[in-house]
């Protein structure tokens, strides 16, 4: 076989490390993500955006009662507490949370794949703060979104009264979201969406690039254009136009410092690394074959990975990669720490880190089966491999949420996690799943239920309610709403003095 032609000094470095002798310089710990004071006495209000097969996109606002906020997380409720859920019953009218919609609406022409939320905008006195909505479907359309950050009035008016009346669920309209706009700077479907900050948009495309928007006037200021992989044969099942392959980016993941980034596309067996600071290629890590055979990527799987993110542990920055059945965990020595999975019998979706208190963090993983497993990958809870033909090492299951036993049979398509903070400065997390089923489920968890115990795998997390979409859904994204200031209206455009600023600072790094 021909050998392949290097592009460059670091073109095709091996993932293990026995060819990648030049590391990456260190870079900033990853930052843990905003923390959301709550008090047990006062509702908690989430913003819960969905996209579907079904072209609809769904905002839905999910009111947490105090009762349940104070109650404790760690317990979890018995298997028969859950069989409402089998029998459809809305878990809303157990009393723990209130949805609402907030909007409902068609928003492309065909099937929504991603969306991706901005943090808030800085406040401002006497105005309201606001967070950047994108959607990206296969009608290679970018849509934009302003919504309001604070939760909406609870006063109803008579239009939301007249729609509650006639429709299945609650409307709760909030006057502050408007439309912004659409990007059209793709030529194929948009694989993934996501906001590194306030100031920038990223976005990725089965057209094998990576586009950078500015978010002030919402100009491309940069395209990454990824390699299209050279056709071999016709893998079974490719929906390529004849004559074409399998190409795209599948996944993007921005490291905090917002100076590099890891991507992954299809057809290939590696993941590039980019200077984000340069616009250019930095490297270009290829995964090693025994490692792909080992989760479950052998000869006759494609041997691409479909998901990746950055995270930390021990102090320390590592990044997981995502396959069909398992994952990698590689440390910035860009060799393969551990693997996740315990077998490779279900799918995995989409994955998390939770970083709890003293530092320490969990990797979370949905799956094909209703789970979200939690594995833990500090240095002393990876285990070294048993058998002989293993060489890779495998990370600690410390807990499950959902599944068979919480009533949660189909696959959980999406998830995001929100931490928050009582009065006392105890951590816990809300977390929001949905799935092809067309369920949106709200949980919440405790710091003390991700514990490495002596038992492993334990079932946790308490179901909060369930929202029935009827709609299968794709993506999610949400995020726990800010109380309106006192005094505080909404402005058209309090974005612009904000986002002109950080784009100052930015130019002025470069």
């Amino acid at each position: 076989m021909a050998k392949r032609k290097r592009d460059g000094p670091n073109e095709g470095d091996a993932a293990s490390g026995k060819g990648a002798t030049k590391r990456p310089r260190p870079q900033k710990p990853v930052a843990a993500p905003t923390l959301h004071r709550i008090s047990c006495d006062q509702p908690v209000a989430i913003q819960i955006v969905a996209g579907s097969y079904d072209r609809v996109l769904h905002g839905i606002t999910a009111i947490v009662k105090p009762s349940s906020i104070a109650s404790s997380s760690s317990s979890v409720k018995k298997k028969k507490q859950n069989k409402t859920e089998e029998t459809g019953a809305p878990a809303s009218k157990a009393g723990d949370v209130e949805f609402a919609d907030t909007f409902l609406f068609n928003a492309h022409s065909s099937s929504i794949r991603c969306v991706a939320l901005s943090p808030p905008s800085a406040p401002v006195p006497g105005q309201g703060q606001k967070v950047l909505l994108a959607t990206g479907s296969t009608d290679e359309r970018i849509n934009v979104y302003n919504l309001s950050a604070h939760p909406p009035s609870l006063r109803s008016t008579v239009d939301q009264k007249v729609l509650s009346s006639i429709t299945p669920r609650p409307v709760l309209e909030n006057a502050g979201n408007r439309e912004l706009g659409t990007l059209l700077h793709h030529s194929s479907n948009i694989t993934r969406l996501a906001f590194p900050n306030r100031s920038k948009l990223l976005s990725a495309s089965e057209d094998s690039t990576v586009g950078v928007t500015r978010t002030r006037d919402w100009a491309l200021l940069h395209s990454f254009k990824c390699p299209v992989p050279k056709l071999q044969g016709r893998p079974s099942g490719d929906t390529a136009a004849v004559g074409g392959g399998p190409s795209g980016v599948n996944d993007f993941a921005v490291h905090p410092s917002n100076k590099i980034m890891l991507s992954v596309s299809r057809g290939e067996h590696c993941m590039r690394l980019w200077n984000l600071e340069t616009g250019k290629k930095a490297r270009v890590l290829n995964f090693e074959r025994h490692a792909l055979a080992e989760i479950g990527e052998g000869r006759h799987s494609t041997g691409e990975a479909r998901r990746i993110i950055w995270g930390s542990a021990d102090g320390e920055d590592e990044f997981a990669v995502g396959f069909d059945r398992d994952a990698l965990v590689y440390g910035m020595d860009c060799r393969p720490k551990c693997r996740l999975m315990p077998d490779t019998k279900t799918k995995i979706h989409e994955m998390c880190y939770l970083q709890m208190d003293g530092g320490e963090t969990v990797l979370a993983v949905s799956t094909e089966d209703g789970r979200i497993l939690f594995f833990s990958t500090a240095k002393e809870n990876v285990k070294a491999p048993t058998e002989e033909k293993r060489t890779l090492s495998s990370a600690t299951l410390v807990a499950q949420l959902g599944g068979k036993v919480a009533g949660v049979s189909g696959r959980i398509k999406d998830f995001t996690v929100l931490p928050v903070e009582d009065e006392d400065g105890a951590r816990s997390w809300f977390i929001v799943t949905a799935g092809s089923d067309g369920r949106v489920r709200l949980w919440r968890l405790g710091t003390g239920d991700l514990r490495s115990t002596g038992e492993h795998g334990k079932q946790v997390g308490r179901l909060l309610g369930t929202y029935e979409t009827q709609n299968r859904i794709t993506c999610l994204d949400a995020f726990v709403m800010i109380p309106r200031p006192d005094g505080a209206e909404e402005s058209e455009f309090e974005f612009d003095d904000e986002e002109e600023s950080e784009d100052e600072s930015d130019e002025e790094g470069e």
